[in-house]
């Protein structure tokens, strides 16, 4: 288990740090301040060696629980990439935001549109690759941009891509959740520049404007 502690203030280093001493499958990277998912997630990706990785976001929205379901089709053979879908199969689900909800299926539309996937949780957090596909995607965005800059890079390698239904436990904003407005303005601008036709057109001079303007 790679353990990527991204400059939190929280205590998370010191219990990180026991758990690295009591366990030497746990390795523990800190960055000095906090970079953002994608930033966390690139080092973590950089630094893995078994033959699959598996994104697991700290705060248990999704269940550790779904592993065998999630890496299912990379044991088999069949992917490369496996996507845990929060809207397909029958496994439990917390209700909580509508236009959270209507914006991940807005997103999610554009992106197949712009990837010809047809995948129905393009936003997910969990995610589940082969080492050496991740490792040939050159990552670019340090915060949740990660989301659509990878699914656009591993459609243009033309991977295999499976989805698998997951259960999911969403946190309120009172309970520590993050993402925003403009966080769903710059993943906009991410799915149209790490296109095909984005990077033709030079859209990236353009998402880096919008990046600066939503702070991803």
């Amino acid at each position: 288990m790679i353990v990527v502690d991204d400059g939190s203030t929280d205590g998370s280093a010191k219990i990180l740090a026991e758990l690295a001493i009591d366990d030497a499958r746990v390795r523990v990277l800190t960055n000095d301040v906090n970079r953002g998912k994608g930033a966390a997630s690139r080092r973590g990706f950089a630094e893995a060696r078994l033959p699959f990785v598996v994104v697991q976001d700290a705060d248990l929205e999704y269940n550790p629980a779904d592993y065998p379901r999630l890496i299912g089709p990379l044991l088999a053979g069949k992917a490369d990439v496996v996507f845990g879908s929060r809207f397909q199969g029958a496994a439990e689900h917390r209700v909580l935001f509508f236009w959270h909800s209507l914006g991940n299926k807005f997103l999610t539309l554009l992106s197949n549109a712009c990837t010809n996937l047809n995948l129905t949780d393009m936003e997910t957090g969990y995610k589940a690759f082969r080492l050496d596909v991740v490792q040939r995607v050159e990552l670019e965005e340090s915060r949740f941009g990660i989301e659509p800059e990878i699914t656009a890079k591993v459609a243009r390698l033309h991977c295999r891509v499976y989805e698998v239904g997951i259960s999911y436990h969403g946190r309120t904003y009172a309970e520590g959740k993050k993402i925003g407005w403009r966080d769903g303005v710059h993943a906009v601008f991410c799915i149209l520049a790490y296109s095909a036709a984005g990077e033709r057109l030079g859209l990236k001079r353009l998402r880096r404007a919008v990046a600066r303007f939503t702070g991803g």
